[in-house]
């Protein structure tokens, strides 16, 4: 490289140019194409269906993905419950880790009283899993609640 192409460089133009585009740069990446950005609804809606399926793995990976971005949701973590619940040889204590976490962050959400429930009358913990049945009852009673009729039964 020659003198004068050193100059050139450290000329204020370049160094301008280089201003704009490292200011620029963030905007430009914005507009590239790259992944799409999926919605924590569009994962919980792929992760029901994997779970219809019986796709045990597939919809753990999912939610465990999403409980990395989402870890304040309490419907995520009400399906990793459920997934760990319901795959062939299940994990109680996972299970009932997420149930909770779910129960931490939403208490009156009526679908992981309902499952943390189940996974308590599969533990053999008959008192445990009535005390969600009633928690059912109060939250939503006991003739139109799904929830408290699953449970129940």
């Amino acid at each position: 490289m020659t003198i004068r192409s050193l100059l050139f460089l450290s000329s204020p133009c370049v160094m301008a140019f280089g201003l704009v585009c490292a200011l620029a740069g963030p905007a430009l990446a914005r507009d590239l194409p790259g992944p799409p950005v999926v919605s924590i609804q569009d994962r919980l809606t792929q992760a029901r269906s994997d779970i219809q399926a019986g796709n045990w793995a597939l919809a753990l990976a999912g939610l465990q993905d999403a409980a990395r971005d989402e870890p304040g949701n309490a419907d995520l973590h009400n399906l990793l419950g459920y997934s760990w619940r319901k795959q062939t040889t299940p994990d109680l204590a996972r299970a009932f880790e997420h149930y909770r976490q779910a129960l931490r962050l939403d208490p009156a959400h009526r679908g992981a009283h309902e499952y943390i429930g189940e996974a308590y009358l599969m533990d053999g913990k008959l008192a445990d899993a009535r005390r969600h049945l009633t928690e059912l009852e109060r939250l939503c009673g006991n003739r139109t609640c799904e929830e408290y009729a699953d449970l129940a039964a």
